[in-house]
């Protein structure tokens, strides 16, 4: 099976390359100017110069191919100008979309977020079924997110064929970026976690996120999303199993909420609108942060044969490489 896949030198992207390349895919995949490549050493494909912003540049590159998976996405917490952000997220998307149909590709598996959830303050554990809309998106990023999600409903309705993935929170090796949730990890390691909020996130290995994409693209049911979590964790719960894996302390002093949002005001504007920087705290970071993103998977592990593991090994996987890459202290 010959598949174009979109956010290959992304820290899931990449390894969902490897599972469709283990799998015996013949691999495209698309890379922009700047992007680092060295997470696709000796993998085996071709490499595809492009940007979800410029779509219809990818043409010839999608067509004769028998799948797209887009996994690409612009996430971050904090833009300067949202309208990159959309225009990646949504735009990008649905132009992909139409290339598929235009050149006739069969299957589309694509990669949503479970930040397109309905998740509620009190922990409640949502799935697919979860009552949501537009409004109960906070921040930018979830906003694309759930439009762009629609818009991959919207063509699965229509006739094309498109599965919906909606990963948790992926934790592991080679986050190169990081992520948002490598962040956690990273201040951890440089002991800059003095305190911590009340919030829960569902912590999944990004192995397993990426090989459902494997089997999502024979599974799968169009139209259908499926959520692709792990464990249910609180902040503190995650702080203090890095702790036991390290032996660093964990934090112990919680902050209210109301405290963080001061704090992420004062940052977002002195960092961001003054300097020019990426926040260390955003005020929609911590707007998410009074919801516990508490989610089952137990849609896909019906459908989709996937298999939730507990998280340690994955999270030592992320603390080790970011030791062995200059992110941290070494042990």
């Amino acid at each position: 099976m010959r598949i174009f896949l979109t956010g290959a030198t992304g820290f899931v992207g990449s390894h969902v390359a490897r599972s469709l390349g283990a799998a015996g895919a013949e691999l495209r995949l698309l890379t922009r100017k700047t992007s680092r490549t060295e997470h696709l050493e000796g993998l085996h494909a071709d490499l595809v110069t492009g940007d979800l912003l410029q779509p219809e540049n990818l043409r010839s590159a999608i067509s004769g191919c028998d799948a797209l998976v887009h996994v690409a996405a612009d996430y971050r917490l904090w833009v300067p100008d949202p309208k990159t952000m959309y225009a990646a997220n949504v735009e990008g998307t649905k132009s992909l979309l139409r290339l598929a149909r235009e050149t006739g590709v069969g299957r589309v598996v694509y990669t949503s977020s479970v930040a397109t959830m309905g998740f509620l303050s009190d922990g409640t554990v949502v799935d697919e079924q979860t009552p949501v809309s537009i409004a109960n998106m906070i921040g930018h990023y979830k906003r694309s997110k759930f439009l762009a999600e629609q818009e991959a409903m919207a063509a699965a309705h229509l006739g094309q064929r498109v599965v919906i993935l909606n990963p948790t929170t992926p934790i592991g090796a080679e986050d190169a970026k990081p992520t948002p949730t490598g962040r956690i990890v990273v201040d951890f390691l440089n002991r800059k976690f003095p305190a911590y909020v009340d919030t829960g996130l569902n912590l999944v290995d990004v192995q397993s996120v990426a090989a459902m994409h494997v089997a999502a693209l024979d599974r799968g049911t169009s139209g259908e999303r499926y959520i692709l979590g792990g464990e249910n964790l609180t902040l503190k719960q995650i702080l203090d199993r890095m702790a036991a894996m390290t032996g660093l302390p964990s934090p112990t002093m919680q902050v209210p909420h109301a405290v963080a949002m001061t704090f992420a005001f004062f940052d977002e504007w002195i960092t961001g609108r003054i300097l020019g920087h990426e926040p260390r705290a955003t005020v929609e970071a911590v707007r998410m942060g009074k919801k516990k993103m508490f989610a089952s998977s137990a849609k896909a592990e019906r459908d989709l044969g996937y298999q939730v593991v507990p998280v340690d090994l994955a999270l030592r996987s992320a603390i080790d490489w970011f030791r062995a890459h200059g992110y941290a202290p070494a042990s």
